[in-house]
């Protein structure tokens, strides 16, 4: 089975913010809550770059690692998930996680800003698929229908890719070779402990 995983060159990333609205839209996300954010780093000076962040759904998750309750789990294609009915909102995988993915739908006191959420790689959650009470919780179910998450697929530059770690690493493979130079596979090798041979 295939290894989804997500990258994001920043050489072709132009901070449209396409990524952004289309996870918010596909997925109904409350107010306040960015599963996928883009962040411009060096911004308005030479060698400004802009990468998409999100849950990388990382091979060995430290999100995962922490949990008090085992929350988290990983589906067989690689996706980190968790239970929103498991989490009991402690915040130890905001922490934990370095690209600062889970994060509590309210802003308030402890225990009172809810359980966890984060980006499910438009997967939906543990629940019964394409069931309305799955789609509440967690979102769009786009895997089971044979889609990527929409964030990549509304990419307009392919700056943000989604998929099948070994093609997506291909690809990137190629642009590197046919532009001469890349700045690196943003979050790959924090991710995934590998890197992207040449």
């Amino acid at each position: 089975m295939a290894r989804m995983k997500f990258l994001c060159d920043a050489d072709r990333c132009i901070e449209c913010n396409a990524c952004v609205t289309a996870c918010k839209n596909e997925n109904e996300v409350p107010w306040g809550i960015n599963r996928r954010r883009v962040v411009t780093l060096d911004d308005g000076k030479p060698g400004e770059r802009s990468v998409s962040m999100a849950c990388m759904h990382c091979t060995d998750a430290p999100c995962a690692a922490v949990c008090p309750v085992n929350c988290f789990f990983t589906t067989a294609d690689g996706v980190v998930s968790h239970s929103k009915d498991l989490c009991i909102g402690c915040g130890y995988c905001f922490y934990a996680c370095p690209f600062g993915a889970p994060q509590y739908p309210r802003i308030g006191n402890f225990g009172t800003r809810g359980k966890m959420d984060k980006c499910t790689y438009c997967a939906g959650g543990p629940d019964p698929a394409n069931t309305a009470e799955n789609y509440a919780k967690y979102g769009a179910d786009r895997l089971i229908e044979g889609k990527l998450p929409l964030c990549a697929e509304m990419c307009s530059t392919k700056s943000l890719l989604a998929g099948d770690g070994e093609i997506i690493a291909e690809i990137y493979k190629t642009r590197v070779a046919t532009r001469g130079y890349g700045s690196g596979a943003w979050g790959w090798q924090t991710a995934y402990k590998e890197t992207i041979a040449s």
